[in-house]
C-alpha cells in the first residue's frame, strides 16, 4: 500500500492554472486536507485513497483549485534559480543544457568592470564557459551570450517552467499542466 505522503495535490489558481509550473505547485495531503476543511479551495480530482476519522471518511484530493484568485506577482525575484530558468538551464555561450549542480551564472560586464549583478548583466553559464570568458568583455572573450539577458516577466518564467515537467505527474494533474497545449491531430 502507498504511503499517504505519495498522494501531493496539485494546487490550482481559481483560473485553474497551476499556482507554478517550476516547481509545480503541490501541496502535501495534509494541507490539501486542512484547505478543503476549511472552505479554502475547491476538490477538482481525487484519489482512491481515503483517510478516516472517528466521525467521518474522506478521499484524499489530487487537485484542488483557490476559491479565490491570487494574482502572480509581476516582477519576479532575482535569484540564481530564476536566471537559470529564464535560459532554460542551458549555457548562454555553448547552448549546452545541464542540471543545476553544473551551471554557474556570468557576469556580462565583469563585476571587474563594474559590471553590477542584475537581470540585464547575469546569463546561465557552464563553469568551462564561465571560465574561459574570465572578467574579459563578451566582445573580448569572443563570446556573446547566445540571447542577451532581460528582466522576464512572471508569465515568461512559467511558460519556461512548463518545458520542464515534474519527475512524477499523477494522471488527473495531465488535463489541468498541458490544458493548453496543441493536440496531436491523430
Amino acid at each position: 500500500m502507498l504511503a499517504l505522503e505519495s498522494h501531493p495535490a496539485l494546487v490550482l489558481n481559481a483560473d485553474f492554472r497551476p499556482l507554478s509550473y517550476f516547481p509545480l505547485s503541490l501541496w502535501s495531503w495534509q494541507e490539501a486536507v486542512k484547505a478543503v476543511v476549511s472552505e479554502r479551495v475547491n476538490v477538482v480530482s481525487e484519489y482512491d485513497r481515503e483517510i478516516h476519522s472517528p466521525a467521518w471518511c474522506m478521499r484524499l484530493p489530487s487537485v484542488v483549485s483557490l476559491k479565490e484568485y491570487v494574482p502572480a506577482s509581476r516582477r519576479p525575484a532575482f535569484t540564481r534559480f530564476n536566471v537559470f530558468l529564464r535560459d532554460r538551464f542551458s549555457c548562454q555561450y555553448c547552448g549546452s543544457a545541464l542540471p543545476t549542480h553544473d551551471l554557474t551564472f556570468d557576469h556580462v560586464i565583469p563585476r571587474s568592470r563594474g559590471g553590477q549583478t542584475t537581470w540585464t548583466n547575469v546569463v546561465t553559464a557552464c563553469a568551462p564557459c564561465n571560465l574561459r570568458k574570465g572578467s574579459r568583455l563578451p566582445r573580448e572573450a569572443g563570446m556573446l551570450p547566445l540571447t542577451p539577458p532581460f528582466q522576464p516577466s512572471s508569465f515568461q518564467l512559467q511558460e519556461n517552467g512548463r518545458a520542464f515537467p515534474p519527475n512524477y505527474l499523477h494522471h488527473s494533474w495531465r488535463d489541468f499542466l498541458y490544458w493548453d497545449s496543441e493536440l496531436d491531430p491523430y
